[in-house]
């Protein structure tokens, strides 16, 4: 894993995401020339930055001294402040986590983070300036989510929103999870409710036995849906995920649905504004592999993307792609013979599978050589 602040550098160009980034070039350097500095705060900096020749410097949304812009713009730095009445950072240079979007949520779920971004969105997100503030978020969110990736081998879980925490078929998904984390693999979801939260819990629960995962869905299966008690939603799982611990796992949620809240088990999160970029996003960093759980229209949809671009990929670039409920995807929603059908003489026909349980699904993803397709970001 890479840090933004660690990525490897390119001639003259020096990301810098962190103070300690900042504190290690500055002590080494007379010029910021090629320097990109996103998102840290250098108000205790001062003397550094007088020291330090500002030419050929950009600086996205970083907090400075009282003077500081005006002396590093003179010398030719590019500084870009905070964008202005938006409800969130711009320039963010990491991740989200769950405490994160749930900041503020003591006042009641309307006054969390998660929830004042939905509402701007839906309110004001038609304004030229807001919609590129919210594209310089999304933009951000890609490039803290690339380094987020690195040497990581992930498998996607899909599924439908719906599903109550009560029924066999979370249970179901979070046993998928926890036998994909097991099996060395990363863990990731569209990072909301339902199918999402049972595999973002799995991961999570990594290091307990099955019996434990088993009573941790048994206790979140008191508040079953997120629907008429999302604050009792998310404490139940917040008890839960502090208590199972910390396998990593990684949610990709949208704004897009932001009436339906995060969930509380992945450990990073990058949330995005726009859904189209969001599902694009989440296929491609399935670089272990995609295992779809029943679902709706969403679901379906997902199969297919995936399927077309392993339709079209040379032998050895395609990742397993595994429906799992033989019934629902053979006669409820009969998905299965028309993937067949594209999939038919294709190198990566090879990898696609339709199993009845999740260890089957586990076996069937395990079986591939991990990493042979590219993140893509």
């Amino acid at each position: 894993m890479h840090d933004f602040d660690e990525r490897p550098q390119h001639g003259r160009r020096i990301d810098i995401g962190s103070l300690e980034a900042f504190d290690r070039f500055a002590a080494q350097a007379g010029s910021m020339r090629g320097w990109r500095i996103q998102d840290v705060d250098l108000r205790e900096r001062g003397a550094e930055l007088e020291r330090l020749d500002g030419s050929g410097a950009l600086l996205l949304g970083a907090d400075l001294p009282a003077g500081a812009k005006e002396r590093l713009v003179g010398q030719g730095a590019l500084v870009f402040d905070d964008v202005p009445e938006v409800p969130f950072n711009a320039y963010r240079s990491t991740l989200y986590t769950p405490d994160d979007l749930v900041a503020g949520i003591d006042d009641g779920y309307p006054s969390s983070f998660d929830a004042r971004v939905y509402a701007w969105s839906r309110t004001r997100y038609r304004d030229i300036a807001n919609t590129l503030a919210a594209a310089l978020h999304d933009h951000s969110i890609d490039d803290a989510l690339a380094d987020w990736v690195e040497g990581k081998v992930i498998v996607g879980i899909m599924g439908g929103h719906a599903l109550r925490r009560d029924s066999p078929e979370y249970r179901q998904a979070a046993h998928l999870a926890h036998g994909l984390a097991r099996s060395g693999r990363v863990v990731a979801t569209g990072g909301g409710p339902g199918a999402m939260e049972a595999g973002n819990l799995g991961a999570r629960a990594v290091g307990c036995s099955s019996d434990e995962l088993d009573a941790a869905i048994d206790e979140l299966a008191a508040v079953p849906s997120f629907k008429g008690s999302i604050p009792e939603w998310i404490d139940s799982a917040r008890r839960v995920a502090a208590r199972v611990g910390d396998g990593v796992s990684l949610g990709i949620p949208t704004w897009h649905y932001g009436d339906e809240p995060p969930n509380s088990f992945a450990t990073s999160i990058a949330k995005y504004f726009q859904n189209s970029v969001r599902e694009d996003i989440l296929l491609r960093v399935a670089n272990g592999g995609v295992v779809v759980l029943p679902g709706g229209g969403g679901t379906v949809q997902e199969v297919f993307q995936d399927a077309c671009e392993n339709s079209y990929a040379e032998d050895g670039a395609w990742a397993p792609l595994v429906l799992l409920g033989t019934r629902f995807w053979t006669e409820t929603l009969p998905a299965w013979p028309l993937l067949q059908a594209v999939m038919r003489e294709r190198p990566g026909a090879a990898g696609i599978a339709c199993v009845e349980t999740p260890a089957d699904a586990v076996a069937a993803i395990a079986a591939f050589e991990p990493g042979a397709r590219a993140s893509g970001l």
